[in-house]
């Protein structure tokens, strides 16, 4: 009866609208307080447990990373950059749209956080250039979505610190999916902009490209010595998250100067506001996460599917359905610490590596952010383009199914995922 005090509690909240911390939180303690075994100062306990980690570090750095770098003029330098690059292509303002999400992916690990960043920016210069309001925002939470597959990647890291998988080795295994991804979305964007009689944004240059690459190098230089720090073993992914805001308060504050001293204040508040938000659903969910194990609800709902068919096959195909309507309806951190240990528990049934199987769920989280009502890519864009997310919704539809063409890739082709990573062995 625990178990469905503690699931059916969720559910009911999450359908009153309630915070979907809050709906784990008081669900859990619902439950603690329903069994009667256990005191409520375990709570207490769970809640403080939660965030104790040395990986969970990570995720408050490279958000305020993100937010410094944003601040200090790294993003616009990066869409200089791949306007050089892309801004030739049909609908070229598109395809830099993508190719500045995937720059921006290298710094923030927030998908939220890159739409939000050259989202700010290009969507009402699309608007400006006579693109559909609804396809730019489509196309800038696509893009967006890249946020957490190209590492660094906060949710890669929650799935370390769920499974004790190498973060190194997850951020390898996301870079060539990543890429993927992006290329795929540029072709939708590209058909669609020719479709539509979208122009061409600028006219390919070689000096353009070493200009702006000059111009930007420093900005450039953070994916680089983020990942090239964490792939190399120089240091681990909380410590390249560290490194990572001091390199950017030293771009932001002493070369390009376009952050002041008096704005630290400001850029820190906002960076933790961010990250409380995800840390809080963290704690709570390790309360649900804990109570679960208890009562052996992993096991069992692994025990279900594994009952539905025993085929390698299959058994994938209704884990993606299962977290992409997981992604549809419950945020990402939350989902990713309520359906891993299930997921994880049928890991030698699905003959696949650890490593596949935690870009498989973050790629099918990713694809979840793009959809309503949960979608916080979808929600981010449309706050910044003014539509509605039922105009943004039919708009991305074309990416949605290029992205699941991508996961299958993913999901079944396994040197796509493996082959970096097994380089760090």
């Amino acid at each position: 009866m625990t178990t469905e005090v503690l699931l059916l509690g969720m559910l009911l909240l999450l359908l009153l609208n309630t915070p979907i911390a809050l709906a784990i939180g008081v669900s859990s303690v619902a439950a603690i307080v329903f069994q009667g075994d256990f005191s409520l100062m375990m709570v207490v306990q769970r809640l403080f447990g939660g965030a104790d980690s040395f990986h969970l570090m990570a995720v408050p750095l490279f958000m305020f990373a993100g937010v410094i770098m944003a601040a200090g003029g790294v993003s616009q330098r990066l869409i200089d950059f791949a306007n050089a690059l892309v801004g030739w292509l049909p609908g070229g303002m598109a395809a830099v749209t993508i190719v500045s999400a995937m720059f921006f992916a290298g710094i923030s690990g927030s998908a939220a956080a890159d739409t939000a960043a050259v989202g700010a920016i290009l969507i009402p210069a699309m608007k400006k250039s006579g693109y559909r309001s609804d396809f730019a925002a489509a196309v800038q939470a696509s893009g967006g979505s890249i946020g957490v597959i190209i590492p660094p990647s906060i949710p890669m890291i929650i799935f370390g610190f769920l499974t004790g998988a190498s973060i190194g080795r997850l951020f390898a295994a996301g870079i060539l999916p990543g890429l993927l991804i992006g290329l795929s979305l540029i072709l939708v964007s590209t058909i669609i902009a020719k479709r539509n009689g979208y122009g061409m944004h600028t006219v390919f240059s070689w000096s353009e490209v070493w200009r702006t690459f000059t111009a930007g190098w420093l900005a450039l230089g953070a994916p680089i010595i983020i990942l090239g720090g964490i792939l190399s073993g120089v240091f681990t992914a909380t410590e390249s998250a560290g490194i990572a805001v001091v390199y950017g308060l030293v771009v932001g504050v002493c070369v390009y100067r376009e952050v002041k001293i008096k704005d630290l204040g400001k850029l820190f508040t906002e960076g933790a506001v961010y990250a409380s938000i995800v840390m809080f659903i963290i704690t709570t969910a390790s309360i649900f996460g804990w109570i679960a194990a208890i009562e052996e609800i992993p096991a069992r709902l692994a025990g279900n599917l594994l009952s539905i068919t025993e085929n390698t096959t299959l058994l994938l195909l209704l884990i993606n359905l299962v977290l992409l309507v997981a992604g549809t309806f419950i945020e990402t951190t939350a989902a990713l610490i309520l359906l891993v240990p299930m997921i994880t528990a049928m890991l030698p049934s699905l003959g696949i590596d650890i490593i596949q199987l935690g870009v498989i769920v973050v790629t099918n989280l990713a694809i979840g952010m793009l959809t309503p009502p949960m979608g916080i890519c979808l929600i981010v864009s449309a706050s910044l383009s003014g539509d509605r997310m039922t105009a943004i919704s039919r708009a991305i539809l074309p990416f949605l199914a290029i992205l699941l063409v991508d996961l299958l890739l993913i999901t079944f082709y396994s040197p796509l995922t493996m082959f970096l990573a097994n380089l760090l062995r």
